[in-house]
């Protein structure tokens, strides 16, 4: 009898297990398939350059006298559709430029450092490569508020201005009640693997619930674009190396003196950061950062959240063109 029940256990055991194996096959196949069919719709909008032997993606559009480089938060599928709906608005007086960082949008994906040197020094060539000098007002987003603000410290003369949309600033790293890298590394990378092999293409809430999907002024078609690159560019090993070095990075913009320039920030209510800070902790973690900056100014928006590029981008417009006159 003992010997009928451990069969049988064993063959819904080995049941169990071919089962979780056809499944996992079945993901692998229909996502290689998916990729294949999504080919004519990744194809680059802007120009590509080659920097350091890799290719970035370099959008631009535009006239004017100053040109507004648009810097995408960590882990933004497509920086271009991303900031779409607010570039669009600015770029009849202005020159715009959305570079494409290593392993993000239609950016080839490497295995590069992903140190603030590394990076900074890959867009400034990316921008050379495209045709666009500086000086530069940096518009970053997110966690491109320490490559904004280092840049502006390296290169003073490279930076006319900073409009920072919703910035991760020094102070909010060292934070206390900030959550340790290590803490969801290792979830993002778990999160990882399952992108790459096509899993999130059963969960579709989750390309659907991007800001720029469900707000902004994206055609239908540019909508299949962004989802056909979220399936690419997600929680790519580069995104995940950026958040690796997430604390060294803030360390080396810490060792130097806040840059004395015009700044101007937009702080949303925190809402879509996943970090758990309250409304208050975000917007004071920015206030106190720009006390250290004599011609900084910011705009509460206390009705949006983190993505405010996709979800209030006239207001954007509108205090950007009041801020950075264009001529």
């Amino acid at each position: 009898m003992k010997k009928k029940i451990s069969k049988i256990i064993k063959i819904c055991l080995g049941g169990i297990v071919g089962l979780v194996i056809v499944a996992v096959l079945v993901v692998i196949i229909n996502h290689k398939i998916q990729l294949s069919r999504e080919n004519a719709l990744v194809k680059p909008i802007g120009q590509m350059v080659t920097v350091d032997g890799h290719k970035m993606s370099v959008y631009t559009e535009g006239q004017g006298n100053k040109t507004l480089v648009f810097l995408a938060g960590g882990g933004t599928a497509s920086p271009i559709l991303d900031f779409k709906s607010l570039y669009t608005r600015l770029s009849d007086e202005y020159i715009i430029a959305v570079p494409e960082r290593i392993g993000y949008g239609f950016s080839e994906v490497a295995d590069v450092p992903r140190d603030l040197d590394t990076v900074l020094e890959e867009d400034r060539q990316a921008l050379l490569l495209a045709g666009l000098k500086p000086p530069y007002v940096l518009v970053p987003h997110s966690i491109t508020g320490l490559e904004s603000v280092y840049w502006a410290q390296k290169y003073p003369n490279e930076v006319s201005a900073i409009v920072g949309i919703d910035v991760g600033t020094v102070n909010a790293y060292f934070d206390p009640s900030t959550p340790k890298v290590a803490d969801f590394v290792t979830k993002i990378k778990i999160l990882a693997f399952a992108e790459r092999n096509g899993l999130t293409r059963f969960i579709p809430s989750m390309v659907e619930s991007e800001a720029a999907i469900t707000s902004g002024d994206l055609t239908d078609h540019e909508k299949d674009i962004y989802r056909a690159i979220y399936y690419r560019r997600t929680n790519t090993p580069p995104m995940v190396e950026e958040l690796v070095d997430l604390l060294d990075n803030a360390h080396k913009v810490d060792d130097l003196p806040p840059p004395q320039l015009p700044v101007l920030f937009f702080i949303s209510n925190g809402d879509g950061i996943g970090l758990g800070y309250t409304k208050e902790q975000w917007q004071g973690f920015q206030i106190s950062y720009l006390s250290r900056i004599a011609n900084s100014k910011y705009v509460l928006m206390d009705d949006y959240g983190h993505y405010l590029q996709d979800f209030a981008p006239d207001v954007l417009a509108q205090k950007i063109k009041e801020f950075v006159p264009a001529n």
